[in-house]
């Protein structure tokens, strides 16, 4: 499965258990928004540090670095280890 397959099924999983089915593009915002929140975001830490070994300790979080789909993508190829 693929980085961006991976970050997808996450975030759909997010809204999903949320209640939201409807449809996000890459680019569309879904934490500044409002459609995740941000204790939706320890989930996405989480997901980082066991699928990508990011580690957080050295790395600086911004919320905004994970309000997309690209985003996310983003921040997974300057941090992954």
């Amino acid at each position: 499965m693929n980085d961006r397959t991976q970050v997808r099924d996450l975030f759909d999983g997010l809204l999903s258990r949320k209640g939201d089915t409807r449809g996000f593009e890459d680019s569309e915002s879904l934490i500044l928004s409002g459609r995740l929140e941000s204790r939706d975001t320890v989930e996405i830490v989480m997901f980082l540090e066991s699928h990508y070994g990011v580690d957080f300790s050295t790395t600086d979080f911004d919320q905004t670095q994970f309000d997309t789909v690209d985003e996310l993508l983003n921040f997974i190829a300057a941090n992954r280890s």
